[in-house]
């Protein structure tokens, strides 16, 4: 395809004003002027464009808004804005300079861009701010392309390139993407498929990556081929060709097959008619194999380079091509991919293979993959290659022929029952999920339950030091983050304490999960709180030996007392002297811990009849009688937590 000269593009551009979809104008030369003299005077600074941007369009268009454009400045600004444009390519058009490097110069070392790239930059960098409209860049860009060679073009859509990420985000994509898709689409109409084929791929890949997966105007959900894609090829036999020509013929015959396999499937006839010449051109490819120097001979890498999308016709070739492992390839290739469709599911039934074409669909892909296996080099792996690709396709296939949903997952809501009924929780095979888990991760991993490492017992002190840490008010730990809101590390802690420190597990009762932490990690002023002094402890030692001793003689006075009342019939009066002391004592008891038990009821009824009868006053008895419940209730607790 000739390049266009530039005034052409010039008087696309002029016809495309000429249309102008929303007619919005300047309202008088003298305020255009005024506006392209300042966006002139901007172009050129230098620096970034943020240092002055914003500016520019406050002092050209003066909005109502100080930092957004309202509609009508909007549109007001990009006329300004196109027409400047068209003004910065007629300059570098009559200057003889490349379009994106018009204006460009060196200024202290510095290299300053062109005066277009400088525009577009502003512009961009407006519509990504939100200062303006995010569609009128893609809008700048459109309108230079238009006006700019194939040469040019190149430039331009390198700087599209450059700014694909920005481009990309949300706020600007939604705005332009329909205007970016018409400009790849025009650029791709103007260049050649033969000489322009890089730059081709350049604008196709551009559009897969610019568009998300699932949009749908690159989809063809229709499943239409491309039918302009004609193979041509000699129908008659030249003079002096040293082939069958009739293999000829029936070899190149199959590019119709593939290039359009939609009739293949609905006619029998034209099945068979491509079954048979399949099965001849496999029979000449497994007739002639090729060995490992052929595979060699032809270097694929070095075919990369001078690769073209469509091989020679010629039947002076034929000969050769078919010595081609390359060719082979590409040919055998196409019968699975034209297998693979054939295969794949409809929307209805009828649309399917028949089962006899399906038997046939299969015996000639198993034949053609036994081709490529032993086609050099490394036939293997290139066949795994394929399959792998054939296969990845089917997900793509599925995709479309169910309407192409979005891949995006929408956010799970949890969902009640009907009248707020709880839905029923799930079993776990050892009560909760993390057991459970646990559990299965034991099994998976039996040398974890019987590593050293893991399986030791803390000593007490090492671990109350927490809680005794939490205990110290100069430590200023909140309340809330003390270990003993934890039920599981206190359950833990008496069941160390139970083991190794029964002493500490008896005071659980009494103090609470504090009492157990051992005295030698607490502080003096928590540790006498909750532990009593070695002094009180001997001496409440001695007292129950004194008590214990009393007892005894009780008994022995007891034995003497009653047969003296047996004698005498003083009976009762013992009975009245006795009963106001256990009263009053009981009394005592309640009053000082709560619920008297049956043993300190004869402890302390013994404690008084020994006062009586060593001669002490009342005073002294009720005060000896005070201090024995103390110490007696004590042991009372505590014997039963040691026995537990």
């Amino acid at each position: 395809m000739a390049e266009a000269p530039q005034g052409q593009g010039l008087r696309i551009l002029l016809h495309q004003h000429q249309k102008e979809r929303t007619p919005v104008h300047i309202s008088s030369h003298a305020e255009r002027d005024r506006v392209l003299e300042i966006f002139r005077s901007a172009i050129v600074q230098p620096g970034p464009p943020a240092s002055f941007a914003l500016q520019t369009v406050q002092d050209a268009i003066k909005p109502q808004r100080q930092t957004v454009l309202v509609q009508d400045e909007n549109q007001l600004l990009e006329n300004a804005l196109r027409t400047l444009l068209q003004e910065l390519v007629s300059s570098a058009v009559k200057s003889g300079e490349r379009i994106m490097q018009y204006g460009q110069a060196i200024d202290d070392k510095e290299r300053i861009q062109g005066q277009i790239p400088c525009l577009l930059d502003i512009v961009l960098y407006l519509c990504e701010r939100g200062h303006v409209e995010g569609g009128m860049i893609f809008q700048l860009l459109e309108d230079l392309t238009e006006m700019s060679t194939m040469r040019d073009c190149k430039e331009v859509f390198a700087y599209i390139e450059s700014k694909q990420d920005i481009l990309g985000k949300q706020e600007l994509f939604g705005r332009g993407k329909l205007v970016m898709l018409r400009t790849c689409n025009q650029l791709l109409r103007r260049l050649s498929k033969a000489n322009d084929v890089v730059f081709c791929g350049r604008i196709i890949m551009f559009l897969a990556h610019f568009f998300p997966l699932s949009e749908r105007s690159a989809v063809n959900i229709k499943g239409v081929f491309n039918t302009s894609n004609e193979t041509k090829y000699e129908k008659d036999a030249p003079d002096g060709i040293s082939v069958d020509f009739n293999f000829y013929k029936t070899f190149w015959s199959l590019q119709e097959h593939f290039c359009n396999p939609g009739p293949t499937t609905l006619g029998p006839t034209k099945w068979q008619k491509f079954a048979s010449n399949l099965m001849v051109v496999l029979d000449t490819f497994e007739a002639q194999p090729l060995n490992d120097d052929d595979g060699n001979t032809n270097n694929l890498e070095e075919e990369a380079a001078t690769f073209s999308i469509k091989y020679l016709t010629s039947s002076k070739l034929m000969g050769l091509e078919l010595k081609d492992p390359s060719f082979r390839r590409h040919i055998l290739v196409q019968c699975l991919i034209l297998f693979d469709y054939l295969k794949a599911p409809g929307k209805n039934d009828k649309d399917g293979p028949s089962e006899s074409m399906k038997e046939e669909i299969n015996s000639c892909e198993e034949r053609v993959k036994k081709l490529l296996e032993v086609t050099p080099p490394k036939g293997k792996e290139f066949l795994h290659c394929i399959e792998h690709i054939l296969e990845r396709e089917k997900n793509w296939v599925w995709w479309k022929r169910d309407g192409c949903p979005p891949f995006e997952k929408q956010a799970v809501e949890k969902k009640t029952g009907q009248d707020g009924v709880k839905k029923r929780r799930p079993r776990w095979r050892l009560g909760n999920k993390e057991l459970s888990q646990l559990w299965k991760w034991a099994e998976q991993n039996p040398n974890a339950l019987t590593d050293p490492q893991r399986v030791r017992t803390p000593s007490v002190m090492d671990y109350w030091k927490p809680l005794a840490e939490d205990m110290d008010a100069s430590a200023g730990i909140e309340a809330e983050y003390h270990h003993k809101n934890n039920r599981v590390y206190c359950w833990k802690g008496l069941r160390f304490s139970a083991r190794q420190d029964l002493e500490g597990f008896s005071r659980f009762t009494e103090y609470g999960i504090e009492g157990v932490v051992p005295p030698e990690l607490l502080p003096p002023e928590v540790c006498s709180k909750y532990h009593a002094k070695a002094s009180e402890r001997s001496k409440r030692a001695k007292k129950d030996e004194e008590a214990k001793g009393a007892t005894q003689q009780v008994e022995e006075n007891q034995t003497t007392t009653a047969a003296m009342e047996n004698e005498n019939g003083v009976n009762a009066d013992l009975e009245d002297s006795v009963a106001p002391m256990d009263a009053e004592a009981s009394v005592i008891n309640i009053s000082e811990s709560g619920d008297p038990t049956p043993d300190e009821h004869q402890k302390q009824s013994v404690d008084t009849e020994v006062g009586q009868e060593a001669g002490q006053s009342e005073v002294d008895v009720e005060a000896e009688v005070e201090a024995g419940m103390m110490d007696g209730e004590t042991d009372a607790e505590a014997e039963p937590d040691l026995a537990s």
